[in-house]
């Protein structure tokens, strides 16, 4: 979250368009807000797809977890029977 956040002045600081004129020695910067409405955009559709990865490979291994450990009372009525 924090690379999200450092990232904000970087995609405004890349929505500015810099323009030099020689001839009177001047420098003018504009900014361009379509430029930084679709960096944000792209950057909100990047974060969806990462958080979508990460629920489905939650999902996933919590799946395999439940699959390994299985029914525990089982488990444990067997392990005591052998202990015996």
């Amino acid at each position: 979250m924090r690379i999200v956040i450092a990232a904000i002045p970087l995609l405004l600081l890349g929505a500015c368009q810099v323009s030099k004129d020689n001839a009177n020695g001047t420098t003018s910067v504009t900014y361009n807000g379509d430029v930084a409405e679709n960096a944000a955009a792209d950057v909100g559709n990047t974060l969806q797809n990462v958080a979508g990865d990460i629920g489905n490979d939650v999902s996933n291994e919590s799946a395999k977890v439940q699959n390994k450990v299985g029914d525990k009372d089982h488990n444990s009525q067997a392990n005591a029977t052998e202990n015996k």
